[in-house]
């Protein structure tokens, strides 16, 4: 016969919830249910969180150096443009986030892949005639961190490989790994004005290369392809039928000597994810607004890669709704003298063989910072030792007076490499 165990505290009282334990055929589930438990604790990170690793912060943060007390520290390593307060964003882009957060309808929560209304303005402000785009083709993002972390989810699985440049933007491989993603560095080449080197990059592919990503312009090399160069890339990528994720955060951040090409424009036939976002053109990092442009004019991604995105864009509900409600504004009113008043990024090589005294670029920026007080980052942290970056977005006077120490270390350290007297005395 069934019989019932009702559970109640020490003194005998009823619990507020009553929990009901059904013995069957006289032995007590209560009894099965103790006899699974665990004996001690046992809370260990997951793979992704152990397996997740920005190298930016692990060379910086292992940095022990103390600066010069002389000398007031300059900091030429920081990707932030708003740091020195020097470069405000326009004032339509602020009073276009006031707007928004006064007219009380941004609010709630937004569909994941943001307003329709945000995405449409995003479609239009990008569309053209090479590379037409539709409210469907967009996805609001977290900024453009996101985006990318969206695109590499839905196009690799854990296994496969993806193509990444050296010198590159170090977050491509930090998202990678942490999903289980192998990655395969293909190098740029300085003596080319930081053009890929393509047959090398070509040799990298075999049947687990889910996907190509090409970063023009350049973080952190301030490099810009040509239209000749980008149709090469595609034709690479054609040929091998591999998916491009285009990171082009500093899309139209080009000097007036240069020309910046959508890669979406130059092909028809390459299927193409192309990421963006307010952070850098606009100068609000902090807002965290990005998006994802969805090039697929032969259908190669079909509805499965779209829906992916959708899907995988629910784990966070999307980005900011203030930002999404001032986003047609900010897109349409930002007068142009703003655009080009905005600075880009600068990259700095270092001639080794004129420095014996340092190992590599990381002692070398250490002892900058030690003796001249001036913060810059060792290019190992973009895998590509043996030079260092700068940003110059800080204030001109800081600027001048970076350039003045740096000046000043080298010439203390430089040396002529051996058999090189008679160039070093011109």
């Amino acid at each position: 016969m069934d019989s019932y165990v009702i559970q109640t505290d020490d003194n005998g009282s009823l619990p507020s919830v009553l929990d009901v334990h059904v013995n069957i055929g006289g032995r007590s589930s209560v009894q099965g249910k103790m006899k699974g438990r665990r004996a001690r604790w046992n809370v260990k990170p997951s793979d992704m969180s152990n397996k997740t690793f920005n190298p930016i912060r692990a060379i910086v943060d292992n940095m022990k150096v103390k600066p010069n007390p002389n000398k007031t520290v300059i900091s030429l390593s920081i990707g932030d443009p708003t740091v020195f307060g020097n470069l405000p964003t326009d004032p339509e882009v602020t009073q276009a986030m006031k707007d928004a957060l006064d007219s009380g309808k941004y609010n709630g929560y937004a569909p994941s892949i943001g307003y329709l209304s945000s995405r449409e303005e995003v479609a239009s402000y990008y569309h053209c005639a090479e590379a037409p785009l539709e409210a469907k083709d967009v996805i609001l993002t977290s900024g453009c961190s996101q985006a990318i972390e969206l695109c590499l989810a839905v196009l690799v699985n854990p296994g496969q490989n993806i193509l990444v440049p050296r010198p590159g933007f170090s977050l491509y491989r930090t998202l990678a790994e942490s999903m289980g993603i192998e990655v395969k560095l293909y190098n740029l080449l300085p003596e080319k004005s930081w053009e890929i080197d393509l047959k090398q990059m070509e040799s990298l592919i075999d049947e687990k290369t889910a996907c190509l990503i090409v970063n023009n312009p350049s973080n952190p090399c301030g490099s810009v392809f040509s239209k000749k160069h980008l149709q090469k890339i595609l034709a690479v990528a054609e040929r091998q039928c591999i998916p491009i994720l285009a990171d082009e955060i500093y899309g139209d951040m080009v000097f007036s000597d240069h020309k910046y090409e959508p890669l979406a424009t130059l092909s028809t036939n390459v299927p193409i994810l192309s990421c963006g976002g307010l952070a850098k053109r606009w100068l609000v990092p902090g807002w965290r607004l990005g998006w994802i442009l969805i090039h697929d004019r032969r259908d190669i991604f079909g509805n499965e890669i779209r829906d992916g995105l959708v899907k995988l864009s629910q784990r966070i509900l999307g980005p900011c709704t203030i930002v999404q409600g001032a986003l047609k504004s900010i897109l349409q009113r930002t007068p142009q003298e703003f655009y080009h008043d905005t600075l880009s990024f600068l990259k700095v090589g270092i001639e080794m063989d004129h420095f014996p005294e340092f190992e590599n670029d990381v002692e070398f920026t250490e002892r900058l910072v030690a003796e001249q007080s001036v913060h810059c980052l060792p290019a190992t942290c973009f895998e590509y030792p043996n030079f260092f970056r700068v940003v110059i977005t800080v204030p001109k006077v800081m600027m001048l007076e970076a350039c003045s120490r740096i000046q000043e270390f080298c010439e203390q350290y430089y040396h002529c490499a051996e058999g090189s007297q008679e160039e070093c005395d011109k």
